[in-house]
């Protein structure tokens, strides 16, 4: 009987420390979080996967490589001088307006990036057109032989432009007469001036009306009144205000 009491209090003591070891287990699992859902180890999202090369791109990072790959929209740089010498645009035309006669001749610089051509095209139109000096002076004009001209229209690369314009100060920007020469600047002739913003069509037929207007005999001028149209003789490559845009001598 002693042996078998002994034996069953020895049994109760150990299933009581068991059961005491098992239940101090389970309540330690309980107070990490592992179990609670609104007690969930903030350390759980730092195992999240980082982002991708392409994710962290489309977010504004900056290519690790931006040589590897050029813009579809990149423009090549323009050349803007030539070979520093120049030569005459063959070419005639009929007599334009009525009154004296001034004839012209067209010139451009050799090896500029432009059709010569199209150019002395564009020239002529402009001084045939009635809105230009024949129609406000009460003059004629014609493309001649240039051993007839009374003047050229030239159109020369900044480094050539400042040379036929001395001693006048162009700066490489500018445009000028001198010596018979309506000297266009190639520069102003492709980008023209923040004064006519995109329309670069206007700004052409303004320079050359302007430089034009030079050889016969029209000075410089002032925006005579805010909103007026702008006189072609002001310089309207260095702006316009008060006055509007205005590209030819008749403004009415």
């Amino acid at each position: 009987m002693t042996g078998r009491v002994l034996t069953g209090t020895g049994a109760w003591w150990l299933e009581l420390l068991i059961a005491l070891l098992a239940a101090s287990a389970i309540g330690g699992g309980v107070a990490m979080g592992g179990r609670d859902p609104q007690k969930r180890p903030v350390v759980a999202n730092v195992m999240s996967p980082s982002p991708s090369p392409t994710t962290l791109e489309s977010a504004g990072r900056p290519s690790a490589n931006p040589s590897s790959s050029s813009s579809p929209r990149e423009k090549k740089p323009l050349r803007l001088n030539g070979a520093g010498t120049l030569q005459l645009v063959e070419g005639t035309s009929g007599v334009f307006g009525s009154g004296p006669l001034h004839g012209f001749a067209i010139e451009v610089e050799k090896g500029l990036p432009i059709d010569a051509q199209g150019f002395a095209d564009d020239a002529v139109d402009v001084l045939a057109d009635e809105r230009s000096w024949i129609g406000v002076d009460g003059i004629s004009v014609q493309r001649v032989p240039v051993a007839s001209a009374s003047f050229r229209v030239t159109l020369a690369g900044p480094a050539l432009t400042d040379q036929l314009c001395e001693p006048l100060q162009t700066n490489g920007i500018y445009s000028c007469f001198n010596a018979g020469r309506a000297v266009i600047n190639f520069y102003r002739w492709m980008e023209g001036a923040s004064s006519y913003g995109d329309d670069l069509a206007s700004y052409r037929q303004y320079v050359i009306n302007h430089e034009v207007g030079h050889a016969f005999g029209h000075g410089h001028v002032d925006c005579p009144a805010a909103e007026a149209p702008a006189p072609i003789m002001m310089q309207q490559t260095k702006g316009i205000a008060p006055c509007e845009q205005s590209p030819w001598p008749a403004t009415s």
